[in-house]
């Protein structure tokens, strides 16, 4: 049969006059268009995609047409899929995508134009109506029997590889519908291979039926007659999915490794600390060690920071650190509740805090329970399949890492750094926090035998210690008060580097005023500009704004600002923080490197209580000074290198699995939503 019209929307249909196409294509809008209940704020609707220039416009930052313009060709495209050798970095989610033609946006509005200006010419033409009504019913009808079923696979492989493009760099509907007309128009079949808009295409991965996308909902508590729900994945689902990695299976480490370099002993990886060994020398010799490492933190779901969220991850020791830090060698365990008080007063009462400890311990336990179910004292353990063979492992929790606060929520000591035992490794009081010389039998280490005593004596207050069981006491081989690491970047960068600047500034202003404080700032901007360098061109005037990579930056510069600025005081306290810095970052250590660490460490601390102590409104009673001096070097004995246990790595999750699953939900059962988000962004791609 001779066809004059072709259908543009659905590419399937054909017809002789123009009122008949003119009668599809009206009725075809409206199987384009999306339920607005149904969806996001995000979702578009098809008759919306006119593509000009201001709807490119109101796409969200993330599918900006800068980003869109820079996707890969066809040809790589496939590649990403098929090799998976994307490395996914957190601090970018669409930069890596490069190579669309330039005139991408000019041709789909130029498409868009088109359509809906012949649409428009065919109005009043004549039309088999009842013919089109009664096909268009069958079609609806056959796709809601497919909705209704559980299928395996995508229908095709280009269908395949769009959802998995949408769901990997978080393309809003929009933005995918835009790539499906744009290889509808140019691709030239009969049939277009893809989903009629990026809507279709979500349901039916709903639909599919992977047992990788298992998540779940599990109620932890009612408060005020409200529930409070854990949404989170199996925690043995989740060490299978990383274990289903081949790189990572293949570079999955199941034996302590004595680590010695000039016949020293020496640490590096976890598997070479002190930990591994214990652990190792507790279980059957034909066994292996799981070590399992947390991280868990509070974060603000929106830039006004009214809404908040509290994600834990998952990761495996037993992974070389290097592989470790990149973002899918982590897995999201779930969202912990986070409890509401009724008014200011219930917030600020004792029972209403011990009751938000409470539930933070239930939860964990919840979702690692599955791990020791079977750990009796003849030790069952677990068994796990790794490239087709089983393994017999027995897991155990090694690090916990997170920020102060955290590690107090975990350890149950309190959080006021005012408190008479303030930090939550020892049992040093306050009023030695700096003191830069204690010895080791001046300092009592916290562990679950003395907590315990002080727990059932009902004398937990002599100790700092929040009147709540501790989960950790009943997990062998954990000492949670040592497990809960000094981390790095909210020790140094964004806390004692940033007292630093703060401490410097007040001894400039103390010195002569606001002009050597100016005298500062002009030093910093006569900087020369450097790629790998950023220099910020009104100096240090907000630096409550600053991040951890800011101040990383400022240290590569501030000894040269402040020589001979005031005094040599002030230039050696910041050539010995970067001496301490930079060991700080070795990825290994032999014993000399930490004798020389510490050195390193009491050097700038006794300078930096001398040169500063005028202006610390607590004398350097610190914990995390503290901390940092006494209990670092015996960190990297027992865990290994401080690069295996920074934040550094992790913060950058929250953007993956909190900032932009929130912004993709319509707000309401906000956790339920963003674990789908979650379980199809980070899994799918792993079935292809």
């Amino acid at each position: 049969m001779s066809t004059s019209y072709k259908c543009s929307y659905c590419n399937i249909r054909y017809f002789s006059n123009r009122n008949s196409y003119s009668q599809h294509v009206n009725r075809c809008i409206n199987l384009y268009d999306v339920s607005t209940e149904e969806s996001n704020t995000e979702v578009s609707e098809v008759t919306d995609m006119l593509l000009d220039n201001d709807d490119f416009n109101r796409i969200e930052e993330r599918q900006s047409v800068q980003e869109i313009e820079n996707l890969p060709s066809g040809s790589e495209i496939t590649d990403l899929f098929e090799y998976g050798d994307y490395d996914a970095d957190a601090s970018v989610s669409l930069e890596v995508i490069s190579n669309i033609p330039e005139r991408f946006e000019e041709i789909l509005f130029e498409s868009s134009r088109n359509e809906d200006s012949d649409v428009e010419n065919l109005q009043n033409e004549d039309s088999n109506i009842e013919r089109l009504q009664n096909e268009d019913l069958d079609v609806r009808s056959e796709s809601s029997r497919n909705e209704d079923s559980d299928v395996e696979e995508f229908p095709n492989e280009s269908y395949a590889d769009l959802m998995t493009l949408v769901t990997k760099y978080n393309l809003n509907n929009k933005a995918g519908n835009a790539i499906i007309k744009f290889f509808n128009k140019h691709s030239n079949l009969p049939i277009s291979p893809l989903p009629k808009n990026i809507e279709t295409g979500r349901k039916y991965m709903d639909k599919m039926n992977l047992s990788r996308l298992l998540y779940y909902k599990h109620r932890i508590l009612v408060h005020n007659n409200k529930e409070y729900f854990i949404n989170y994945q199996p925690v043995i689902k989740c060490i299978e999915n990383l274990l289903s990695n081949p790189e990572i299976s293949q570079l999955f480490v199941y034996d302590y490794k004595k680590l010695e370099i000039e016949n020293e002993q020496s640490y590096g990886e976890q598997y070479t600390g002190n930990w591994w060994k214990k652990a190792k020398e507790s279980i059957p010799s034909v066994a292996y060690i799981l070590s399992i490492i947390l991280y868990s933190d509070a974060t603000t779901t929106d830039t006004l920071g009214k809404g908040s969220l509290h994600p834990i991850y998952i990761s495996l020791g037993n992974i070389p650190t290097w592989r470790r830090n990149k973002e899918d060698a982590k897995q999201l365990l779930g969202y912990l509740p986070i409890l509401s008080a009724k008014d200011e007063r219930e917030k600020k009462s004792s029972e209403f805090k011990k009751l938000v400890r409470e539930t933070f311990h239930n939860s964990i336990k919840f979702l690692l329970d599955p791990l020791f179910t079977n750990d009796d004292d003849d030790g069952d353990g677990i068994e796990l399949k790794i490239d087709n063979e089983i393994f017999w492992f027995f897991p155990r929790v090694s690090t916990i890492i997170c920020d102060w606060p955290e590690a107090c929520t975990f350890s149950l000591t309190y959080k006021s750094t005012n408190s008479n035992y303030p930090c939550h490794f020892c049992l040093v009081s306050k009023e030695n926090l700096n003191n830069t010389r204690l010895r080791d039998d001046q300092m009592v280490l916290r562990n679950k035998e003395n907590m315990l005593q002080y727990y059932n004596n009902g004398t937990t207050e002599k100790a700092s210690l929040e009147p709540v069981f501790n989960y950790f006491w009943n997990i062998p081989n954990i000492n949670v008060y040592v497990a809960t690491v000094p981390d790095r970047m909210h020790h140094l960068d964004l806390g004692l580097y940033r007292y630093q600047i703060e401490f410097t500034k007040k001894l400039l202003f103390e010195a002569e005023g606001r002009s050597l404080v100016d005298k500062m700032n002009w030093r910093i901007t006569l900087i020369p500009r450097h790629s790998e360098l950023k220099i910020f061109s009104g100096g240090l005037q907000s630096i409550a704004l600053l991040t951890a990579d800011n101040y990383r930056n400022i240290m590569k510069v501030m000894v040269f600002v402040v020589d001979d600025l005031l005094n040599k005081d002030l230039s050696e306290v910041y050539v010995k923080w970067n001496e301490m810095y930079l060991l700080s970052r070795q990825e290994t250590f032999k014993e000399s490197d930490l004798k020389n660490f510490q050195e390193a460490i009491e050097k700038w601390a006794n300078l930096f209580i001398k040169l500063f102590g005028q202006f610390s409104n607590s004398d350097f009673k610190l914990p995390k000074l503290h901390s940092w001096v006494h209990h670092i070097v015996d960190t990297i004995r027992e865990f290994g290198a401080i690069n295996g246990y920074t934040t550094e790595t992790y913060e950058a999750l929250h953007k993956t699995y909190v900032k932009i699953p929130y912004r993709l939900s319509n707000k309401k059962d906000v956790e339920e939503q963003m674990m789908k988000t979650v379980n199809i962004n980070i899994n799918y791609h792993v079935k292809l």
